[in-house]
């Protein structure tokens, strides 16, 4: 097999019984990027992960790694090397023995063995832990163990399977910024599933957004971040989540606004916005947190409208701010030492550009 290390996946589908749990999933994965399947329990993307690496069988659909059809190869001739969510350790074997297991089975010399494990103990700061069985090692070394038996393989695809849930926030935090760093040494094509929005965009190359075993959107963190194609990737990705607002919009003087109950928030030029043509019946209005200004001092906003504080959340370096505005919610990210009180009058504007549009009733993205 050629060391090319794209991967590529044409149509794969899987049903389990009635359960379709994938849907003619297509999608292509750079040789040395770092790609996250993204999505809630149930979408499908350990499904996707367990038949990358062979260990499910695709119903339907073509798998290929570089030029090679990988479909039906058996897993242990694929390259490849898998981190699973519960670390998968021997409690009878040490550290070294556990990273050491696949040399072994492969009858490497002895010599070479040792050289491996050890280079990889070094890279992952575990060197001093080999002589240790896992009952002996805190959840965070077990995991380095968990990644040194993947790395000794010298994979030309690494895949990990929710390997930081089992540890604490501290923990998974810096775990993440180490596999981050491993990444950008070793350059290795690596797929990554999670469920959690913020391990997906900072450890990601390219987001894969999944939902009911089908690709929703796939793309870098900015492009996922600031051009959702739908609601739901919209909702999904950012804390706190998107709010959203419907409404119809109106276009009077050469500018738009989205009209609702009880509320009229101007949103600026249409084109701008990248409407062409007329807009759906219903609309909904997406507008992220940081992009909400206020002014309580009773001034004047460019593109204002009255707005109601519900609840303050201090969360130290912001506060997120819940606005009533009409019968909707919109929420706010502002400075701690912005001075507001449940129940005050406020004037709030959606910051220039920042205004997202979906069709209501499809949930996918309007114009810009």
């Amino acid at each position: 097999m050629a060391d090319d290390a794209s991967l590529r996946l044409d149509g794969i589908s899987r049903h389990y019984g009635k359960v379709r749990a994938l849907d003619e999933l297509s999608l292509t994965i750079p040789a040395g990027a770092f790609v996250t399947l993204l999505g809630p329990s149930g979408c499908g993307k350990s499904t996707t992960l367990n038949i990358v690496a062979g260990l499910d069988v695709a119903d339907t659909g073509a798998l290929y790694l570089g030029d090679t059809d990988i479909t039906k190869m058996p897993p242990n001739e694929r390259r490849m090397a898998m981190v699973f969510q519960n670390y998968a350790l021997y409690p009878h074997m040490t550290a070294f023995d556990n990273i050491a297991f696949s040399l072994k089975l492969s009858r490497r010399p002895k010599a070479e063995v040792e050289t491996r494990v050890k280079a990889v103990g070094e890279m992952l700061d575990i060197g001093h832990l080999l002589g240790r069985k896992p009952g002996q090692l805190s959840g965070g070394q077990q995991q380095r163990v968990a990644l040194g038996r993947a790395l000794v393989k010298q994979p030309l695809v690494f895949l990990l399977d929710e390997p930081f849930s089992n540890l604490d926030a501290a923990l998974r935090s810096r775990m993440r910024t180490e596999v981050k760093h491993l990444h950008l040494a070793l350059g290795t094509t690596s797929v990554f599933v999670t469920h959690d929005q913020e391990e997906a965009m900072t450890l990601s190359d390219l987001i894969a957004v999944m939902r009911d075993g089908k690709l929703v959107q796939f793309g870098g963190q900015d492009e996922i971040y600031r051009r959702p194609a739908t609601t739901y990737v919209a909702t999904f990705v950012g804390k706190p989540r998107m709010s959203l607002v419907e409404g119809s919009l109106a276009v009077e003087s050469g500018v738009a606004a989205l009209i609702g109950d009880g509320l009229l928030i101007p949103l600026g030029e249409p084109a701008a916005l990248g409407l062409v043509g007329g807009p759906p019946a219903l609309v909904a209005l997406g507008v992220r947190a940081e992009d909400v200004r206020i002014d309580a001092s009773g001034g004047e906003l460019t593109g204002g409208f009255p707005a109601t504080v519900a609840l303050l959340e201090p969360i130290g370096s912001d506060t997120f701010v819940e606005l009533a505005v009409g019968t909707s919610t919109i929420v706010a990210r502002v400075s701690p030492d912005l001075p507001l009180g449940i129940g005050q009058p406020v004037t709030a504007a959606v910051a220039p550009g920042r205004a997202h549009l979906f069709d209501a009733a499809s949930g996918l993205r309007i114009g810009a």
